[in-house]
C-alpha cells in the first residue's frame, strides 16, 4: 500500500474550500506528513487516516501555513496516550522551532519529539525507503523531498528453476529471498532463476518553489510529481515575485521529467472555487494533470501490476 491523502491544499490563505499545506502519505502502515498546517490533525479526523502510527513529519520550509499545526497535532497525540517517539524533519533552523514549541506550549505528552536539519542530497533512510531532500527556490530556506522505495526482488522464474532440477517448495522461497541453495552438490545462486531487480515507487513533493532543475532531476522515473502551483500564467510575474510557480511552469517541469502524473497543489485563493484555468493551463502541456482537492486520496501502485 501506498497511499497519498491530501489535507490541506489552499496557497498561503485557507478557504472555505481548503485548508492550508499539509499532505499524509501512508506507506504499508507507516504514516509521513509532509508539511503541517493549522487544522491538520482536523483533516486528519476527517480523512478518517488515524495519527497514531505518525512517526515523521517533514517540513519544506518554516512560514507559518506549514507549520501551525504542529503544536495541536502533538498535544492530541499525547491525550490519545502515545509513548513512540516522533521525528520532525525540515531545513536549517528545524531544531530551534521545536524547541520553540516547547518553550511557549504547555505540553502534557509523554513522549520525545527529535529534530533533524536536511541539507539538499540528504537521505533518510527508513525501512523499505528512503526520503531524499531536494533543492528548492523559495523565500526563506527550503526543501522538497522524494520519497523512493527500495527496488524490489525480480520475478521468480518457476520454468528455469525446473530445468534446473529444483522441486517446487521451500527451495524455492529461499531463491526468492535471495538465499543460495544447493541441489545433488550443485549450487544454484538466486540470479540464475530470478528476473532483473524492479523498481520501487517514487513520489516527489516540492514544498513551495519556483521551478527547479533539481526537481526535474529528482521528478525523473517518479509515479507521482505534487508541484506547488499558486497562481496561472497571466500572474507570471507575481509568481517570481513571491517565489512560487504557475500551472503551466509546474506542467513542463513534469513533461521533462517524464513523470507518471502530476498534482498541482497550494492553490491560491483566487481561484479557490473554480480551479479550471490551472487545471486547461497544465493539460496544455503534460496531460496527465490533476489539481489536488481537500481530502483526496490517491493510490501509488507497483509499475507491473
Amino acid at each position: 500500500m501506498l497511499n497519498v491523502t491530501f489535507l490541506g491544499t489552499a496557497g498561503s490563505l485557507p478557504t472555505p474550500e481548503r485548508n492550508p499545506s499539509a499532505i499524509l502519505i501512508n506507506r504499508e502502515g507507516e504514516m509521513m506528513l509532509f508539511d503541517c498546517a493549522e487544522g491538520t490533525q482536523r483533516q486528519m479526523m476527517r480523512a478518517r487516516t488515524g495519527m497514531m502510527r505518525l512517526n515523521y513529519i517533514f517540513l519544506t520550509h518554516l512560514h507559518a501555513d506549514h507549520i501551525l499545526g504542529i503544536p495541536g497535532l502533538l498535544e492530541t497525540l499525547a491525550f490519545q496516550g502515545r509513548r513512540n517517539p516522533i521525528t520532525v524533519v525540515g531545513p536549517i533552523h528545524t531544531k530551534h522551532l521545536v524547541e520553540s514549541f516547547k518553550s511557549v506550549c504547555y505540553f502534557s505528552r509523554n513522549f520525545d519529539v527529535q529534530a533533524i536539519e536536511l541539507e539538499p542530497g540528504d537521505v533518510l533512510k527508513m525501512k523499505g525507503c528512503q526520503v531524499r531532500a531536494i533543492s528548492t527556490h523559495h523565500s526563506v530556506p527550503s526543501l522538497g523531498y522524494s520519497l523512493e522505495e527500495d527496488a524490489r526482488l525480480g520475478r521468480f522464474n518457476r520454468d528455469a528453476a525446473t530445468s534446473l532440477g529444483i522441486p517446487p517448495g521451500p527451495l524455492f522461497g529461499k531463491l526468492q529471498h535471495g538465499q543460495e541453495i544447493e541441489i545433488d552438490g550443485k549450487k544454484i545462486e538466486p540470479h540464475q532463476v530470478m528476473g532483473p531487480a524492479r523498481p520501487g515507487r517514487k513520489i516527489v513533493y516540492t514544498g513551495d518553489t519556483r521551478p527547479c532543475k533539481s526537481v526535474e532531476l529528482a521528478g525523473r522515473g517518479a509515479d507521482l510529481l505534487i508541484h506547488d502551483c499558486a497562481l496561472a500564467n497571466d500572474m507570471a510575474d507575481w509568481a517570481k515575485e513571491t517565489k512560487h510557480s504557475t500551472a503551466a511552469e509546474a506542467a513542463l517541469i513534469a513533461k521533462n521529467a517524464g513523470v507518471g502524473q502530476l498534482v498541482l497543489t497550494h492553490i491560491s485563493s483566487r481561484y479557490s472555487e473554480d480551479t479550471s484555468p490551472l487545471l486547461r493551463e497544465a493539460k496544455s502541456i503534460f496531460e496527465r494533470t490533476i489539481v489536488a482537492e481537500d481530502l483526496m486520496s490517491l493510490e501509488i501502485y507497483l509499475k507491473d501490476e
